[in-house]
């Protein structure tokens, strides 16, 4: 199993995170390659160098803004520095908190962006389903944060931050570069985010910035290292939409370290330190610990149903399935329930409340025990497909293809699904029952 692990004794922001992926292995030229996609360029270029702080080498990126207007005034924290010189407009310097710094080369107008505006980029982009759905994952965590924050609905925000082109290159280039390495697991470490006070565009705000915490809420975190913010509302929204397990353990052998530099100079090193890692042994199955909501409904459109669960399940549910039951007074009528973690449940109750006709939920914890799961390749006649592994004790006993695969193959060659499906458990014969 692929391992990433994220150790962020310094915070973590969305620069730092792209510098440490490329470190950790991403090549510059297919993340530059993959993000002209959104069509952005003439809005920013990206500089990327070897870098260093207090002895620890690794990889510095910097998004440099064209055209924009130096009263943007982003909703992290995040300040200006400006001046004259001889008469001459001064570069500005747009500071991320401790680290994500990006060069405003020229006055011009800013681009207020809303998150439908940050949707319509990415979904009419050529970048795949996968980088387009983890990209909005992300921009939707530090929109329904600002949203709260400043008391709005969601649509009613103008996201000077979200909206930003720094910001988008940083959160569509983290999901570009998860994407690319293919790991099987997220983990990360409690995740440091300074103290004392930040300047932003409401004035001093204390650390951690609001829209910060909001989206690290049930996450662990750690305070005060440096008096400084150490993590900004991009960082922790990569953490918050990715990352599986918060641990301060690390239970995988370590098989690569990389570094991504920040601008701070501090008392400790400013960077980000990632480890990819492995792990082969297999023990006992997995348990997590769920939520189970559940909902009578017997006077809703059966026809809802199907649009509703599409809803959920984009909204971060873990399963969703419905039960036939016969209700008071002998009403036909429908259990609909959803399975979801901590992270994902506010996300689920807004959707069952404001999409259905329900007008109470029950919920109740529960213990979901999982086997230890991998991935593989396997060539065939049609291409890779992708095989899930599951173990238990140590063994592997199941494996199956995934099923998008088969059904985007199926469509491409314009053949039965089955077929897709007798071809590759052909070739997992020859591969798992010798």
């Amino acid at each position: 199993m692929k391992v990433l692990y994220y150790d962020c004794f310094c915070g973590i922001s969305g620069d730092m995170n792209l510098a440490a992926l490329l470190d950790l292995g991403v090549p510059a030229e297919y993340l530059t390659q993959e993000i002209s996609k959104l069509k952005l360029d003439a809005e920013y270029e990206i500089k990327i160098e070897k870098a260093a702080k207090q002895g620890i080498t690794g990889i510095r990126v910097d998004v440099i803004l064209k055209n924009q207007s130096c009263s943007e005034h982003p909703a992290d924290g995040n300040h200006h520095e400006h001046g004259n010189i001889n008469g001459h407009h001064h570069t500005h310097v747009h500071h991320h908190a401790h680290s994500e710094v990006h060069t405003h080369i020229k006055k011009d107008e800013h681009h207020h962006r809303n998150i439908k505006d940050i949707e319509n980029i990415i979904s009419s982009s050529s970048l795949n389903d996968k980088v387009k759905k983890l990209s909005m994952d992300m921009f939707m965590k530090i929109a329904e944060a600002e949203a709260k924050v400043h008391g709005k609905a969601l649509h009613e925000v103008h996201f000077h931050e979200v909206g930003a082109v720094d910001s988008i290159i940083d959160m569509v280039g983290a999901a570009i570069c998860l994407d690319y390495l293919e790991v099987d697991k997220i983990l990360a470490s409690p995740v440091q985010v300074g103290g004392g006070f930040v300047k932003c565009a409401h004035g001093l705000m204390p650390v951690p910035a609001p829209a910060t915490v909001e989206i690290l809420k049930e996450i662990p975190i750690n305070t005060g290292i440096v008096p400084f913010e150490t993590t900004t509302p991009t960082g922790a929204a990569i953490l918050a939409a990715n990352v599986q397990k918060f641990t301060p353990k690390i239970d995988f052998a370590i098989k690569k370290i990389a570094y991504g530099i920040g601008h701070r100079d501090l008392e400790i090193p400013n960077v980000l330190r990632v480890y990819l890692g492995e792990t082969k042994e297999y023990g006992s199955p997995e348990i997590e610990e769920q939520y189970m909501l559940e909902t009578n409904i017997d006077d809703m459109n059966p026809e809802f149903y199907g649009y509703i669960e599409e809803k959920l399940f984009e909204g971060g549910a873990l399963d969703v399935f419905k039960t036939p039951i016969s209700m008071k007074k002998g009403r036909p009528g429908v259990k609909l329930s959803v399975l979801v973690n901590k992270q994902s449940e506010e996300n689920i109750l807004d959707i069952i409340f404001t999409e259905t006709t329900s007008i109470g939920i029950r919920k109740y914890k529960v213990e979901k025990i999982m086997l230890n799961r991998d991935f593989s390749k396997i060539k065939t006649q049609y291409g890779e497909v992708t095989i899930k592994q599951s173990y238990y004790k140590g063994e592997l006993i199941k494996y199956k293809p995934e099923y998008e695969e088969c059904r985007s193959i199926a469509k491409e060659n314009n053949i039965t699904i089955d077929k897709v499906y007798k071809e590759i458990h052909k070739k997992i014969g020859e591969l798992y029952d010798k």
